[in-house]
């Protein structure tokens, strides 16, 4: 349930991994675990990535075809609900017959747009899927435990259930919980004390509440609601987490089709049905350029902070302004 245990180059050289379901989380996994088999398997190995709606025959064939410095390559096909049409025989005609030395990863966001092509792939011997599902209440607890345990480290069931309780059912503030957890008592068994010292006090509200406050535009409730978080000893991990969650659901807000009923609207952006009206008032000061360069920038402050190359505080205020600016920009 933590993503893929151990990918061997084996499994995935010569073949095609066809990423799917919603959990954008574990899909994530699943490609980075493929592209370190290869450069596991070969260090010069080049890594490519393309969006499926820029996929001709041409492009394929140039990430495919082997380069001057490394036959061994990895090539990633992010959107292939968005594959063009005239693009579907030559994907599906390389799959069939996949390069010997190249590992193709393709990846679908979810949702019915393009389920012909996804049927057609799952069809095809070299072709091996990696689906995520979405996890029910009860397996929250069970995702902690084995990302704990990837760490070495061990969790009773109690504390996992109150890790889930504080930080919320987002697997990749989860994740960041239980590592932070682990680095600060490595090897040590993580008990309900321990986690109730670090995440006693809700801390994905307060993450939550500046990740709300930026995507409104309200700069100087984002400062005032950063500072109270940090102070509070919120992990800053969650803060961009927070962050991350909220850029995802503008952006699925912004695309969803005009007129659904409101549970399938909540359905389809993968939020509860409360939060469609912060997400309503919020997707109206956003254009799709500015959503994807928040995107961008939130990745960079989450990179930043985990890189620990500079002082996280600076680094969330900074991206506090950043986003509140570029919804100014409209």
């Amino acid at each position: 349930m933590a993503g893929p245990s151990h990918v061997r180059a084996a499994d995935v050289l010569g073949r095609v991994t066809l990423v799917t379901g919603k959990e954008e989380f574990l899909n994530e996994r699943t490609v980075s675990a493929v592209r370190q088999a290869v450069r596991g398997h070969d260090a010069d190995a080049e890594l490519a990535e393309t969006m499926a709606s820029e996929l001709s025959l041409a492009t394929l064939g140039e990430m495919a075809a082997p380069s001057l410095f490394s036959t061994i390559r990895c090539v990633v096909v992010r959107g292939l609900e968005n594959l063009p049409d005239e693009s579907v025989d030559g994907l599906l005609a390389y799959a069939a017959a996949p390069v010997e030395d190249v590992a193709l990863v393709l990846v679908h966001g979810g949702g019915p747009k393009g389920s012909g092509v996804l049927n057609k792939l799952r069809k095809l011997g070299p072709v091996t899927e990696s689906k995520s599902g979405d996890l029910r209440a009860s397996e929250y607890p069970s995702f902690v435990a084995a990302e704990v345990r990837s760490h070495g480290s061990t969790i009773d069931n109690e504390a996992a259930v109150a890790l889930v309780q504080a930080v919320g059912q987002d697997l990749r503030s989860l994740a960041a919980a239980a590592d932070q957890l682990t680095n600060d008592f490595p090897g040590q068994s993580l008990s309900i004390e321990k986690v109730k010292q670090y995440f006693g006090g809700r801390a994905e509200a307060k993450s939550f509440a500046v990740a709300d406050a930026a995507f409104s535009g309200r700069r100087e409730v984002a400062l005032e609601e950063l500072r109270w978080a940090l102070d509070a000893g919120t992990a800053p991990v969650l803060v961009t987490s927070a962050f991350a969650g909220g850029a995802r659901g503008v952006a699925r807000y912004r695309s969803a089709p005009r007129g659904m009923r409101e549970a399938d609207l909540a359905r389809e952006v993968g939020v509860p049905p409360w939060k469609l009206r912060t997400l309503r008032d919020q997707s109206r000061g956003w254009s799709d350029g500015g959503i994807a360069r928040a995107i961008r920038a939130v990745a960079r402050a989450d990179a930043d902070i985990k890189g620990a190359a500079s002082d996280a505080s600076y680094t969330l205020e900074r991206l506090v302004l950043t986003i509140t600016g570029l919804r100014e920009q409209r």
